[in-house]
């Protein structure tokens, strides 16, 4: 046998085990992946229904700045703000340790305590509001001062079928299941995107709710707009359990027939 025909054998086996490892995969329909399926309209308009404010909560750590007509002043309030400590980074890059800002931790019974001022209720309230409570408290201690309050552990974990799942910290206190999922770099093709399960734990209750990403439907579900600390879990669609299963169970044989392929061609060659 000559070096062509050998070369022929050979590219002939690999064809045959790599034809073998893609009759494991199933077919993709359309309708399992394309998002937000309804109406074929080239426009048309809903009223948005579903809004979420968040409130304050015990173990919060927010971010309270103090403006006013005195520098010195404001840096006794905004010292926690400026120095950072060690702790895990969220988001894309999640190797190594991270700098955050102290801030102001909410106790369990709701306070923060501010220099000077000392304790202050802020539980249940939105941030709007905590910076004019906190405001108006100042004033016995500043010309007219300014308070910008912000939370800075608002995170979102993202597990599955996603291509870089993470837990991501949202800096806006305010972010949608598919802009979540975009941050997470979108389902993988394996990915059930009708069947998208968010976990969530509030009032000393922990719900879980089934969301259907192909269906317009998604916009009006109170699961639209992610809570703190929500998980959102992708879990796999059947082919992929399956293929991975067969690949697992049938990779060895066309592993084994390969190599044998490759011994009788290296025999007849010799």
């Amino acid at each position: 046998m000559n070096l062509r025909s050998l070369t022929r054998v050979s590219a002939f086996a690999t064809a045959v085990f790599f034809a073998a490892l893609g009759s494991m995969t199933s077919c993709v329909s359309p309708k399992t992946i394309v998002y937000f399926q309804g109406d074929t309209l080239r426009y048309s308009s809903d009223s948005i229904t579903q809004r979420y404010v968040p409130l304050i909560q015990s173990n919060d750590l927010l971010s309270i700045i103090v403006g006013s007509l005195s520098a010195e002043a404001n840096e006794i309030f905004n010292a926690a703000n400026m120095v950072t400590t060690a702790t895990t980074t969220y988001g894309i890059n999640t190797a190594g340790a991270g700098r955050q800002p102290v801030g102001y931790l909410v106790d369990s019974d709701g306070n923060i305590e501010l220099p000077m001022v000392g304790k202050v209720k802020v539980v249940g309230l939105i941030t709007q509001v905590a910076a004019d409570t906190i405001r108006q408290r100042l004033l016995t201690y500043l010309r007219e001062p300014t308070v910008t309050v912000r939370t800075l552990n608002f995170k979102v974990s993202v597990v599955g079928e996603v291509n870089r799942p993470a837990v991501y910290v949202i800096p806006d206190e305010k972010i949608a299941l598919p802009e979540v999922l975009s941050m997470a770099g979108d389902l993988t093709i394996y990915g059930k995107r009708d069947n998208v399960l968010v976990i969530r734990e509030e009032d000393g209750r922990r719900q879980y709710a089934r969301v259907d990403l192909t269906s317009r439907q998604i916009f009006n579900s109170p699961y639209y707009y992610l809570h703190k600390n929500d998980i959102v879990y992708v879990e796999p669609v059947k082919a992929k359990i399956a293929m991975s299963d067969n690949t697992r169970q049938l990779l060895p044989f066309y592993v084994s027939i390969l190599t044998a392929v490759s011994l009788i061609l290296l025999r007849i060659n010799f």
